[in-house]
């Protein structure tokens, strides 16, 4: 698998992102408080990591949940896919949010997200007197039914 060097800093306390398995798409990235956070059931928070990136020109850092903590205890990425953009230096916070019936600790250390870092382009937008016709045409929402 390519790898990609990325820079980043650290509040004491923090903890690097790091993947799990050998073939792991996303890198889990931890809590880092200085109390833990309790999520009531549909309430959300935004949970520091203590870190910063140099996200290198022409990639993204993406946020996603971890498939553990939402199937056993509902709780997701708020904003999922949330995007840490290339230019941004600030420290990354995680949007949590409790869609679980219980109410939900965050502990410092927790792993509470993976980042999945990716290649993206940006598009230059023109306006057009009409667009090209395609079969599925302007159906949007639930346009092509729910049965395979």
């Amino acid at each position: 698998m390519q790898q990609l060097v990325i820079q980043c800093t650290a509040q004491k306390g923090a903890r690097l992102p790091a993947y799990k398995t050998d073939g792991a798409a996303g890198a889990d990235v931890c809590a880092c408080l200085s109390a833990p956070v309790v999520l009531a059931p549909g309430k959300y928070a935004l949970i520091p990591t203590g870190l910063s990136f140099a996200i290198p020109v022409g990639f993204e850092m993406q946020v996603r949940a971890r498939s553990g903590l939402a199937a056993k205890n509902g709780i997701a990425v708020l904003n999922a896919p949330g995007t840490i953009d290339s230019d941004y230096r600030g420290e990354v916070k995680i949007i949590l949010i409790n869609l679980g019936d219980e109410p939900f600790v965050v502990n410092d250390g927790d792993r509470i997200a993976q980042l999945v870092v990716a290649p993206v382009m940006q598009a230059q937008f023109v306006t057009a007197d009409f667009l090209d016709k395609t079969a599925r045409g302007a159906g949007g929402f639930g346009s092509t039914g729910v049965n395979a």
